[in-house]
Order: C-alpha cells, then structure tokens, then sequence
C-alpha cells in the first residue's frame, strides 16, 4: 500500500505515517516510535482527560469562569467572567485575551476582544484551551501531564510516552502575556494510534471502560460550522458533508486531532480506519492542508 502513495510522499516532507484499519495496521512510512511535537492534538487530549473528571463530579460544565475564580492579566470583563466551562470546550467562551502558543493563523482569525457574547460565536483561540487546562489542574489536583500518564498512557500500554528523565514527553510552556500556560506533548504514532483507538471503541480499552460511556460521542457530535475546515466538536475537527480538508472528501462521522505543521490524527468510524501523519517541525518542516489533503484521497482509494 505504501508503495502506491511513495510519489505523493516523495513531493513532501513527512516524517511519519500510519495507515490501520479493522484491527491492523496496513502499512507505513518512516518511524513508528519516534516522539513527534502533537502540538494542537494536546487539545484533543486534553478533551479526554476533561471528560473524566466530569463523570468523577470534579468539573462541572456549567461552571462559570467566575465561579471558579479564573482571571488573567490583563483582567476578565463582567460578561467576560459568566462563560462557563462548556463555553471554552466547544471554543465559544467570547474570550480574546492575549493568549499563548499561538500560530499565525491563530493569531489572525481571532475576533476582537469583548466583539462577542460568550456562547454566541466559534472561535479557533487558545486562550480557551489553554484557560481549560487551568480548570483542569485545579479540579482534579495534579497536571495534565500526569492525568495523561494516569489515565490514558498507562491503561493502554503505551510504549514510548515517559514523564521521567531530563526531557519528559508532557510539560508546560508559559507566557508573559497570560497567566494560563500552554500543556506541549510528544508523542509516537504508535502511542497515538492506541489513544485514537480508544476514541474509535467509545472509551473501551481491552473491556475496560477508560473514558466514560458516551464521552466520546459527546466530543465529535458537530457544535459548530468551522466553515472550510468542517465542524468542531469538543476540542476535535469534525467533517461537515465530506468537508474538512481540501482536494478529499472525507466519510461521513470522520473525526481529528489536528496540529499545527501537518501533524493529523484521524479517525473514520464509517471505514474502521485511522490515519496517522507526522512531521518534522522541530526543524522548520510542514505539510500544508493541500498536501495532506491530496494524499488523503489517494490512501481512501485503497482502503476497504
């Protein structure tokens, strides 16, 4: 299978892929242990991680930011303060503080600050994702980091992730212009294929209930129109009518976590499938959506 994409492979500078479907992995391209920066898949992560401590009583959705007494530098408005928890999962909070590790798409669709009501109006912004792993910490009392090694790393055997030694695989970067940092990951395609699983069987790992029932679909049901970019879920890329990525059509009920370079996690219930693609980008390499897109295509046209 691989053989019949080297061309397009060839004309881009991906590092990594993976092609798995009903319960094995098809073929692949470059190395499948090697720790990748997820960038933006943190999100996705992160949504997992939010969702148990939902189901333990820990984090309510409707909690108001005001409630739960998160501010930032440059101090949150009156209606800034009501948007609840709910509100920054669904990237709706009307929040557009300065906020950190932003790309410079980020940085150029994000709408003025105090333009919309929170609730009201998507927005692709950080300071949402980043403020929930604020909300994160302090209800379930250790990191992100730490949830993930707890909770997910460990139940499914992942083989590469580790926290210890003098660079671990989760960690924080902070900001001068927000209080609320930013929660890195690196992970192998071989670790991410098994969390993307877990997504695929509705949070069940080997029998056991890893997320709570029905969280998963909670998390790819479409709340928003992402416009060229298909729909959005909590804190995942959902197709629209086969929208989502340029030069593809993509199944219908695909779902993705998305990082900034050409780094795609994605997982197509209707096919029985997951897509892996990774890059480069400690060394400035990237995949455009165009790209991938293409090559996309091409990998559905030898799949079942």
């Amino acid at each position: 299978m691989i053989e019949n994409l080297g061309s397009a492979i060839a004309r881009q500078p991906t590092a990594a892929l993976m092609i798995w479907q009903n319960g094995r992995v098809l073929g692949t391209f470059g190395p499948q242990d090697r720790k990748f920066l997820c960038h933006s898949i943190r999100k996705s992560i992160l949504a997992a991680l939010i969702g148990i401590e939902v189901d333990a009583g820990r984090i309510n959705l409707g909690a108001t930011l005001e409630e739960l007494g998160i501010d930032d530098n440059e101090g949150l408005s009156e209606v800034e303060r009501k948007a609840s928890v709910y509100d920054l999962l669904t990237a709706r909070s009307g929040i557009y503080h300065p906020a950190g590790y932003e790309t410079e798409w980020m940085r150029t669709i994000k709408e003025r600050r105090h333009s919309h009501p929170p609730g009201t109006f998507w927005c692709y912004n950080n300071w949402d994702f980043n403020a929930l792993g604020t909300i994160y910490v302090q209800a379930s009392g250790h990191s992100v980091a730490e949830g993930f090694a707890r909770h997910l790393a460990a139940p499914l055997g992942m083989e590469d992730f580790a926290l210890a030694g003098p660079q671990p695989d989760a960690w924080l970067e902070t900001f001068t212009e927000s209080r609320h940092p930013a929660y890195p990951f690196r992970l192998s395609n071989r670790d991410l294929l098994r969390f993307c699983q877990l997504y695929l069987q509705g949070g069940v790992w080997e029998g056991q209930q890893i997320l709570p029932p029905g969280w998963t679909r909670l998390c790819t049901l479409r709340n928003s129109d992402a416009g060229l970019h298909g729909a959005y879920g909590y804190m995942w890329w959902l197709e629209r009518d086969g929208c989502g990525l340029p030069n593809v059509v993509l199944p219908a009920g695909t779902y993705s976590a998305v990082g900034a370079g050409g780094h795609y996690a994605i997982v197509m219930p209707a096919r029985n499938a997951i897509i892996l693609h990774r890059v480069d980008t400690d060394r400035g390499d990237a995949v455009s959506r165009f790209e991938f897109g293409t090559l996309l295509a091409r990998i559905l046209e030898t799949l079942d």
